[in-house]
């Protein structure tokens, strides 16, 4: 996160008042919550604002494991080493060197698994579909109707996305499983496959900004303001660049990241497009965002390599803290929905 000081500043912020500052829970319940993740049952007589507050720590650390397993923080399980883990790479680069980003910025160009043409080409290719875009959106826009259908379309297709190309790089952790009494227990698409009319959470009707800003607001003290800021803050975060092009207009590209993680979800938003989620996010980089963002303990090196194999590793670790902001907003706003209709 260092690579991007801004968000590191607004994230730390608002992770400090979430454990260490006065709120409805007392400390060793926030860092119970933060150690488990994925509590299930708790005491029945819980205030709201202890409810809300719990709900924002989950989905914190839910989010955050993205972060951590798709920037290659988490060791790899690797049998050939002695103590069974190797931290993962970037191309020829230990990630205990990636606080360095100089050393590391043109790692791709020194990659002995694709060539230096192919990557440049996919590179020139996606610049020109972000151009024929904004072209084609100044010259007509989409109707409604055919906007629903390419959201339609593309949360059908993000169900189908998954990671069995990678399978048998995904090695089980034996003596991790011991401490889990629920191996099932994880994420579950929001449909099954073959469903005819699939669920969707139009945002139009419960928005962050709107709704659920709000609502925590009142429940839990500032909190609202600390996460505004740093949802903000990596929404609008850019240095105008890709890979080795400067005075890059990215807000395009930016904005289809974070869309589709709330697609994957089956939220829509009415005045997007997702037709652009089609055009500038290749397989790779979508099989990369669901694994990361609904499986990420199942993110390899390899994953992380098979997209925009030209672009920077700080570049990279964008789209990561763009995939957590996401993935944190997406639990959010299912979960303030849930306590706004108990509320009424």
């Amino acid at each position: 996160m260092s690579l991007h000081t801004q968000y590191l500043e607004s994230f730390l912020r608002s992770q400090f008042y979430m454990l260490r500052m006065d709120g409805p829970l007392p400390l060793p319940y926030r860092h119970y919550i933060a150690i488990m993740k994925l509590v299930k049952t708790g005491e029945n007589n819980w205030s709201l604002p202890e409810l809300v507050h719990a709900v924002v720590l989950l989905a914190h650390y839910h989010a955050l494991a993205s972060f951590v397993f798709g920037s290659g923080i988490n060791p790899e399980r690797d049998l050939n080493t002695s103590n069974g883990y190797r931290l993962i790479s970037v191309n020829s680069f230990c990630v205990c060197d990636l606080a360095n980003d100089n050393n590391i910025e043109n790692a791709s160009l020194t990659s002995n698994n694709f060539g230096i043409s192919d990557s440049l080409s996919e590179l020139e290719a996606l610049m020109n579909r972000m151009r024929r875009l904004q072209e084609e959106k100044e010259d007509e826009e989409a109707s409604q109707e055919e906007m629903n259908t390419r959201f339609e379309k593309e949360k059908t297709e993000s169900l189908l996305v998954v990671t069995e190309a990678f399978d048998d790089e995904i090695l089980s952790i034996a003596d991790v499983s011991r401490y889990i009494e629920d191996p099932g227990f994880g994420y579950k698409d929001f449909a099954r496959r073959g469903e005819e009319h699939l669920p969707t959470f139009r945002a139009q009707d419960y928005t962050w900004e709107n709704h659920g800003f709000s609502l925590v607001n009142r429940l839990y003290s500032d909190i609202g303001h600390l996460l505004d800021e740093k949802f903000r803050m990596v929404y609008n975060l850019t240095y105008n660049t890709m890979a080795t092009h400067e005075d890059v207009d990215t807000t395009m590209l930016r904005r289809a990241l974070f869309n589709y993680v709330h697609c994957m979800f089956g939220i829509r938003y009415d005045d997007y497009d997702y037709g652009e989620v089609n055009q500038l996010l290749e397989r790779s980089l979508k099989v990369y965002i669901k694994t990361v963002t609904c499986y990420p303990e199942r993110t390899t090196k390899r994953m992380y390599d098979s997209y925009w194999r030209q672009f920077k590793h700080s570049e990279k670790v964008h789209v990561n803290l763009l995939l957590m902001e996401a993935r944190m907003q997406a639990e959010l706003l299912y979960a303030l929905r849930a306590i706004t209709r108990h509320l009424t």
